[in-house]
C-alpha cells in the first residue's frame, strides 16, 4: 500500500473522517531530506540492529524448539507479594511482553465467558452485525463469516474486569517497569474500552498479519514520536529506551479505527478460555528492540524516498517478509493460557494473529490494556463516559452502536469507586 493511500472511511459520534486523502509523501521526503547528514551514521545504526535482531531471534527459535519460555511470566501472587525477581523484570524489559497468570480466579473468568455468550445472543448480535458489517472497516480485509471480533464494549464482563483491583495491580507492576517519573501515574488507570474476541473453533476468518499498532508514518514525521525515537534516528539505537515515557505523550496520531487515540504502555487481554498455540491466537515477537530496527530499515538507500516500506496512514505498521525478514523470522505463538490469566506487549511490539483456530473450544478474550493517568488519556474520557452512558461504541472505534438497546448493559451503578476514577466519574 503506497504511503498516499486515503485514510479509511470512519465516522463516530464525535469526529466524522471521511474520505479524506492524507497524502503524507512530501512529509516523508522532507524528513529523510532532514536526516540526510546523518546517513551513513543510519547506515551503521541499522547494521548493528539487525546483528542484535539475527541475535536474538536465534535465541528464540533455540528456546521455542526446546521448549523454554520466550514469552515472559509472572504469577500474580508473586506480583501482590512483591516476589518478582530483578531477572524477570530484565526479560520482560528485554522482550517488551509477559504473560501474568491467574490475575482472575478461573471460575470467574468462565463464569464471564458465559455471561458474554448471552448477553451476544439474547441480544441477537450476529443477526444485527450483518446489517452493519461495512462500518468496520478495520477488520474489512477478513473473509465474509461468523464474527469474531464483536463490537461491544459495555457487557457487565468487559466493565467488571476493567475496573478490578487485581488487574490494577497486575498493571501498575507492569507499568513501574517505565520511567514514568513527570509522564503518567503508574498507581492509576484510565480505562480504554475496546471489544472482545469470540473465536469459534475452525475458524479461518481472523487471521492478522504481523504489524505494530498506535501509528504508522507518524513514527517517523510526527515531531512528538521523532522526540520519542530520538537517539534512533541519530544512528544511535543502543541509546534508546523503549520503556522512557518523556516524549510519549506529545505524540499526534492520524484518526482512524486503526490507531488508539490514548497513550497505551501496553496492549494486552483477559483469557475468559484456555487456548493455545494451535487454537488460532496471539502472536508475537518478543523483542523490544524491534522497533529500532523497522524504524531504520526504512531509511537506507534500498527504499525510495517518499516510502517507508510501505507504510501507509490509518493502518496498523506491517512488518512483513519482504522488508524485515530479520525480525519476522521471530515470530511465535503465546503459550497456553487458562481462563483468568492475562497477556500484555508493548505499544511498539510486533503482534500477529494466527490464520486458523485449529482447536475443538472458542478462544475467548476481552481486550484490555494499560493506559495509565496523564493529562493525554484524561483528555479521552468525557468522550468516553458519553458513549458508556448511552451504550454507544466507544470513541475510537467505528460508530457501529450495537448497545444502545441491548438488554443486560452494564450501567453507572455497576462501576465501583476505583472504576468511577478510572472512567473519569
Amino acid at each position: 500500500m503506497c504511503p498516499g493511500t486515503k485514510i479509511i472511511e470512519w465516522t463516530n459520534s464525535e469526529v466524522d473522517v471521511k474520505n479524506v486523502e492524507v497524502d503524507v509523501r512530501d512529509q516523508i521526503v522532507a524528513f529523510k531530506r532532514k536526516i540526510a547528514p546523518n546517513r551513513e551514521a543510519l547506515r551503521r545504526a541499522y547494521a548493528d540492529v539487525k546483528g542484535q535482531i539475527i541475535r536474538a531471534v536465534e535465541e528464540i527459535v533455540s528456546n521455542a524448539a526446546a521448549g523454554r519460555p520466550v514469552v515472559p511470566e509472572v504469577e500474580y501472587q508473586d506480583i501482590r507479594q512483591g516476589k518478582v525477581s530483578e531477572e524477570v523484570r530484565r526479560a520482560i524489559r528485554s522482550s517488551g511482553c509477559a504473560v501474568i497468570r491467574g490475575v482472575f480466579p478461573a471460575s470467574l473468568a468462565s463464569d464471564w465467558f458465559a455471561e458474554v455468550s448471552d448477553y451476544l445472543e439474547i441480544n441477537r448480535y450476529e443477526e444485527r452485525e450483518v446489517e452493519k458489517r461495512g462500518l468496520d472497516k478495520y477488520f474489512s480485509a477478513l473473509k465474509a463469516g461468523k464474527p469474531q471480533i464483536f463490537n461491544v464494549y459495555w457487557s457487565r464482563p468487559q466493565v467488571m474486569a476493567r475496573q478490578d483491583a487485581r488487574l490494577a495491580e497486575a498493571r501498575a507492576f507492569l507499568d513501574r517497569l517505565w520511567r514514568y517519573e513527570g509522564a503518567f501515574n503508574p498507581d492509576l488507570q484510565c480505562t480504554y474500552a475496546d471489544r472482545l474476541r469470540r473465536r469459534h473453533p475452525g475458524d479461518k476468518t481472523l487471521g492478522l498479519s504481523p504489524h505494530m499498532d498506535a501509528g504508522t508514518v507518524e513514527r517517523w514525521i510526527d515531531p512528538g514520536y521523532q522526540k520519542v525515537y530520538e537517539n534512533i534516528f541519530a544512528g544511535d539505537w543502543r541509546g534508546y529506551d523503549p520503556f522512557d515515557a518523556k516524549h510519549r505523550l506529545k505524540t499526534q496520531e492520524i484518526p482512524s479505527p486503526a490507531v488508539c487515540s490514548m497513550f497505551r504502555t501496553y496492549q494486552g487481554w483477559t483469557a475468559l478460555t484456555r487456548q493455545g498455540p494451535r487454537d488460532g491466537t496471539l502472536r508475537l515477537i518478543p523483542i523490544a528492540a524491534g522497533i529500532s530496527y523497522v524504524l531504520l530499515r526504512a531509511l537506507q538507500d534500498d527504499v525510495e524516498e517518499d516510502d517507508l516500506c510501505g507504510a501507509a496512514p490509518g493502518r496498523a505498521l506491517g512488518v512483513s517478509p519482504a522488508w524485515h525478514p530479520d525480525l519476522i523470522a521471530g515470530l511465535v505463538s503465546i503459550p497456553e493460557v487458562v481462563p483468568g490469566d492475562t497477556v500484555f506487549w508493548h505499544t511498539d511490539i510486533c503482534h500477529a494473529v494466527a490464520d486458523e483456530h485449529e482447536g475443538r473450544e472458542y478462544a475467548s478474550v476481552i481486550y484490555i490494556g494499560s493506559a495509565p493517568d496523564c493529562p493525554k488519556n484524561r483528555a479521552y474520557l468525557p468522550k468516553q463516559q458519553k458513549a458508556f452512558l448511552e451504550g454507544r461504541s466507544a470513541p475510537d472505534f467505528a460508530a457501529m452502536d450495537f448497545e444502545v438497546d441491548f438488554k443486560g448493559r452494564a450501567t453507572l451503578g455497576d462501576l465501583t469507586d476505583l472504576g468511577r476514577a478510572q472512567m473519569g466519574f
